[in-house]
């Protein structure tokens, strides 16, 4: 066990809520109800709530808490979820929480949190690894205005764009994309996508409502919701990801908030009525802002798939000079390139690749055009 793993063992155990039962003691105390044991979860994914002891709280979102805590000798993460209020409130966590459970414990990649597993009584447990490193949108805001190095910044985006791929794949929308759950590493190499609190499977898309993320980060298709008629749906895919992935990019590229200035609304409203998106900066190389630009275009269908997304960002790596030795980020696509002596090769046949890629999105703007 390293220095810091012991040190966090030692946080859990001072700051400690204590046992899952003392928990419920606590907020039942507080007039809330505890959910009923009437769950449809697979009995492979389901741990003994026994060996669950709650520390400090970490975050907090719209359906529950986020604790350290320990799962045996293992320090973990430990979403609670809320119980609800009322008789429909506690029906809809229910089935929020089955979902979630379902989701994360099918999918695994080395960019997206580890699931561990779940408890359902006596209260909605969702356990799962714990990065000792910070949020990448603390860690953003830490080094502000200093901005990443470029081979770190694509490089992050890399890894976002790999563990949203894996969704994908698995039919799963996120909905819910931002730095806030972006979890770096201890060592700042890499990133891990987390929180699939508001994830659909794609196959339920005709259901779907605007209850989704800030705003900042959404795709205008997911919010503009409210303009429809009484009871008519809307109907979206997964593309409403790669639009907020070109969010994160930017930001990734320049570290400021998108739509600085503005409240959320007024973002919102910016961005679905006005077609308004965040300044580029100026010294962009023009293949990069046609990564950041063919992600948050209006028209979802225009949007890339994150297999492309990957292929541009990797082509686009090619074609800078290899980093400084002293950068924090995981040895890039180019050193390796380098080492082979190839680099210069494939640079040029990257910015090939970029002239096709952008008379392909010219072409198919212009037939959707017609």
């Amino acid at each position: 066990m390293s220095c810091s793993e012991k040190s966090r063992e030692r946080e859990v155990e001072e700051n400690p809520v204590g046992s899952v039962e003392k928990y419920v003691e606590g907020v039942s105390r507080n007039g809330l109800i505890v959910p009923s044991t009437q769950l449809s979860i697979d009995e492979k994914v389901l741990v003994d709530p026994k060996q669950l002891f709650i520390g400090t709280k970490i975050g907090e979102g719209a359906h529950g808490k986020v604790y350290e805590g320990r799962y045996g000798d293992q320090i973990v993460a430990l979403k609670v979820l809320n119980g609800g209020n009322t008789s429909e409130e506690k029906a809809s966590l229910e089935s929020h929480f089955v979902r979630e459970v379902a989701m994360m414990s099918r999918v695994k990649h080395e960019n997206l949190v580890k699931f561990i597993g779940a408890s359902k009584d006596p209260l909605m447990v969702i356990v799962s690894e714990l990065l000792p490193g910070m949020s990448l949108r603390k860690y953003l805001v830490s080094i502000r205005p200093k901005v990443l190095d470029l081979h770190v910044a694509l490089n992050y985006a890399l890894d976002i764009a790999r563990a949203m791929e894996c969704l994908h794949a698995n039919g799963i929308i996120h909905r819910d994309l931002k730095p806030d759950n972006l979890l770096l590493t201890a060592n700042q190499k890499s990133v891990k996508l987390a929180d699939f609190g508001l994830a659909r499977e794609e196959t339920l898309t005709e259901m779907m409502t605007a209850e989704t993320g800030t705003y900042r980060w959404m795709a205008p298709e997911l919010y503009s919701t409210v303009t429809l008629r009484q009871g008519e749906k809307k109907h979206y895919n997964n593309k409403v990801d790669v639009y907020s992935f070109g969010i994160v990019l930017w930001e990734l590229l320049t570290n400021r908030m998108p739509f600085e200035g503005m409240s959320n609304l007024q973002a919102a409203y910016a961005a679905a009525f006005k077609q308004e998106r965040p300044t580029l900066p100026e010294d962009i190389s023009p293949d990069l802002a046609f990564i950041v630009q063919s992600c948050w275009v209006e028209d979802s269908n225009m949007r890339p798939s994150f297999s492309q997304i990957i292929r541009m960002l990797t082509a686009y790596l090619f074609t800078l000079p290899p980093p400084s030795p002293s950068l924090p980020a995981t040895e890039s696509v180019e050193e390796t390139v380098a080492s082979n002596g190839i680099i210069d090769e494939f640079s040029a046949r990257a910015k090939g690749k970029f002239a096709f890629l952008r008379q392909l999105f010219s072409a198919k703007k212009a037939k959707n055009s017609h």
